[in-house]
């Protein structure tokens, strides 16, 4: 599905600065955290330093930055092929519900089903963000039938 006036990119150094924006807006919208600004630098910098580490893709519209994700790697032995993990997704509160999501998730398909070394794409969400599931839905994104649990040594 094309959107003409959201471009979608593959994000560069110098767009670091919006997405620590984004990201310390993001943890104190969906949890109440205050990211520590050093460390989300440090963190964003880190994966433009690191191609392994994933990557950036950040929405335009009029020339200004108004959504990001993060693209991470989960190999699969059982596929013999990488998953893509949709991470650390942040749309500009004013640009909300206008397409920019659907835009960064639709250039993320046409990647990944481009790749043969790619054998889907997964991403998790908070239970409780039910406009973001009825999306994903939308978009063709299945409920997984696994449960994410972590211990969190940082946050």
């Amino acid at each position: 599905m094309a959107h003409p006036q959201i471009s979608v990119r593959r994000a560069e150094p110098g767009d670091a600065a919006d997405i620590v924006g984004f990201q310390q807006s993001m943890a104190l919208e969906t949890e109440g955290k205050n990211l520590d600004e050093r460390l989300v630098t440090t963190g964003v910098d880190a994966v433009f330093a690191d191609p392994d580490k994933g990557f950036y893709l950040v929405a335009e519209t009029g020339g200004k930055v108004v959504g990001s994700l993060l693209i991470t790697y989960e190999w699969s032995d059982w596929r013999n092929a990488t998953f893509w993990w949709i991470q650390s997704v942040f749309v500009d509160a004013g640009h909300r519900r206008r397409g920019v999501y659907t835009a960064m998730h639709d250039h993320v398909l046409r990647q990944a089903r481009e790749d043969d070394d790619i054998c889907g794409v997964r991403l998790y969400v908070e239970r409780s963000n039910h406009i973001a599931q009825q999306t994903y839905k939308r978009l063709g994104m299945d409920h997984s039938h696994y449960d994410l649990y972590e211990i969190d040594f940082v946050l």
